[in-house]
């Protein structure tokens, strides 16, 4: 065996090598993605919990007000938006299920 053939044989050996390890990359950066997407889930799904629940409560606030007839709040303004974004998340990522199930 020459040099040039030996050098050829350690060039495919590196080769091989690096080929493993950016499998392995790859695979650790598939699971960390699998991860934050979970996490991102979970985070939705109580943000759309709590959403519900505050605007669960504005809604029996409001009833209150409506009966002392007191002005509303900036309190009830936010609990308000706070529906209307729970509204939005909802229709958003049912839409974006609609897309991933295609």
């Amino acid at each position: 065996m020459n040099s040039l053939e030996s050098r050829k044989q350690l060039l495919i050996a590196e080769s091989e090598i690096n080929r493993a390890q950016l499998l392995e990359e790859m695979a650790a950066l598939t699971a960390g993605v699998r991860t934050v997407t979970a996490r991102a889930k979970s985070f939705g799904s109580i943000a759309s919990a709590a959403t519900v629940l505050v605007t669960g409560l504005a809604a029996f606030r409001r009833t209150r007000s409506v009966l002392g007839a007191a002005k509303p709040s900036w309190l009830q303004a936010a609990l308000k938006g706070a529906g209307m974004v729970s509204t939005l998340w909802m229709a958003f990522r049912s839409r974006r299920r609609d897309q991933n199930d295609q």
